[in-house]
């Protein structure tokens, strides 16, 4: 693919003029401080817990982690007194009378909005017919969300958040995470604090990074991959496997997650058992079709590597311009073990009953943090799932050959100034099965993805992100498979208030 200097260069002034034209427009809107939910709690920046929003910095996970209060001193910080839900005799006469808690005086609501500018590669004539794409697109709306997080109390946290529209159609996108969580249940125990906290509701996996949350315009492709057997269906052939797993590790799920982080924090556990892939995002069907249950664990150690010893205590390192993250390294492993059964009251195959197959995600993951400049990460993963053969003519099932994939991907940020920050992350995935069916070009899809974060002000910012894409097939009028690469280019802008 060919594309003149003279498109070049209207493409290179017209994305000029978009970026500059919009910080110019933002620049001038009023300061964006203390806007969000939390912001407006403790009248604080939205910088005291992100760096680089949605992305929590030190503090702000440890603010997460203690159930949306301030790890320390919490009372003296808020600034908006909640509402008493009974008194501190109640309190004292439990369990013969209801226990007392507590509800923000003001609804703790935010809104999220993204819009952007979007620019196509060429798309061959042929590959048209599967689905047209523009060259350009003036102003996508892509999500409008509405989120409400905070405390009931001591102990109780809560989240939710739903798009309200998605795709500037109208259309609803769906709950995302709806949650309950009880911190510190280890005290009954006499644990150290917060060795022992529940959670329930739906929610996002405890990822190595977030998928949902993630700072880029795109998520993670090894996140987002499924499996499904080699060759074409049952359909065109007498033999075929039977793995067809809609489940995809980046999908929120419904159960219960236990987990901990003893004493200063830096080492994290958590085990979930969820039902499986549910139908959030348009990922799966609405309820996967299965009378077992999955579990998940993540577990990672940070090594906190601030020289001065009362930094490496804190919560938040000190600089001379004040608070910034921590100089250290994360370390961790993550597994999933699910079994994807079909065949219910042999709805596809009537001589046989439902097939079982098991399967499973396994990886590791690193994260270097250098104070408020630099950021490396990296996962590596590798899936399996049993597949097994069905001859449709003799009426047999037989174990197959599993399908396999691994993937992951290297991601770097690094800030010129706290509000400037390049960004560049490399996805890929190796899938044998993928490339049997004539997904991608070679056994080893990849992306690359170059971009950049404007921090316009604390709850505004200007994003883009080029995307090489991996090699998509296409046939030509002669039966000729060929591929092309729809490699895009997005910017925008995402603010919260």
């Amino acid at each position: 693919m060919r594309i003149s200097t003279r498109h070049t260069v209207r493409l290179t002034v017209l994305l000029f003029m978009t970026v500059v034209g919009s910080l110019l427009l933002l620049m001038m809107a009023p300061s964006g401080k203390a806007i969000p939910a939390f912001s407006r709690k403790y009248q604080t920046s939205c910088t005291t817990c992100h760096n680089l929003y949605p992305e929590l910095n030190d503090f702000g996970w440890a603010f997460k982690k203690n159930g949306f209060k301030f790890p320390k001193d919490d009372d003296t910080f808020v600034k908006q007194e909640p509402v008493l839900l009974g008194s501190k005799a109640q309190k004292e006469a439990f369990p013969e009378a209801v226990y007392p808690g507590e509800i923000p005086a003001t609804i703790p609501i935010a809104f999220r909005y993204e819009g952007n500018f979007t620019w196509n590669a060429y798309q061959p004539q042929p590959a048209q017919a599967a689905g047209y794409v523009p060259r350009t697109d003036l102003f996508v709306p892509n999500t409008f969300t509405i989120i409400a997080a905070g405390s009931f109390g001591e102990n109780l946290s809560f989240w939710i958040d739903d798009d309200i529209s998605a795709g500037g159609t109208g259309a609803g996108g769906g709950l995302g995470d709806g949650w309950l969580k009880y911190n510190d249940l280890g005290r009954f125990f006499h644990l150290p604090k917060n060795s022992l906290n529940v959670r329930y509701g739906q929610f996002e996996l405890d990822l190595p990074f977030t998928n949902a949350r993630t700072p880029y315009l795109s998520g993670y492709d090894v996140f987002g991959q499924g499996a499904l057997a080699q060759g074409p269906s049952c359909g065109a052939v007498t033999v075929c496997g039977t793995t067809n797993n809609p489940f995809v590790l980046g999908t929120p799920q419904r159960g219960i997650e236990f987990g901990g982080y003893p004493n200063n924090g830096n080492f994290n556990w958590s085990l979930s058992i969820v039902d499986g892939t549910n139908s959030a995002y348009g990922q799966g069907p609405a309820l996967t079709a299965r009378n077992s249950k999955d579990i998940y664990a993540n577990v990672f150690y940070q090594f906190n590597l601030e020289r001065d010893p009362e930094s490496r205590h804190a919560v938040q390192a000190a600089g001379p311009t004040g608070p910034r993250d921590h100089n250290s390294i994360r370390i961790g492993g993550f597994y999933y073990h699910g079994t994807n059964q079909q065949n219910f009251g042999g709805s596809l195959y009537p001589f046989t009953g439902t097939i079982n197959d098991p399967f499973y995600r396994a990886g590791g993951y690193l994260r270097y943090r250098y104070h408020n400049k630099l950021e490396i990460y990296g996962v590596g993963m590798h899936g399996r799932d049993d597949n097994h053969m069905v001859d449709t003519v003799a009426g047999t099932v037989t174990n197959g050959t599993a399908v396999t994939f691994t993937g992951g991907f290297v991601a770097v940020n690094y800030w010129i100034f706290p509000w400037l920050i390049p960004t560049i992350r490399y996805d890929f995935v190796n899938s044998p099965s993928d490339f049997a069916n004539g997904i991608s070009q070679s056994r080893t899809r990849n992306d690359f993805r170059p971009g950049y974060q404007i921090l316009v002000r604390a709850n505004i910012k200007i994003v883009g992100e080029y995307t090489r894409h991996w090699g998509v097939p296409y046939t030509d009028a002669a039966g000729n498979v060929l591929y092309y690469r729809p490699n895009t280019f997005v910017t925008g802008i995402d603010y919260v208030f």
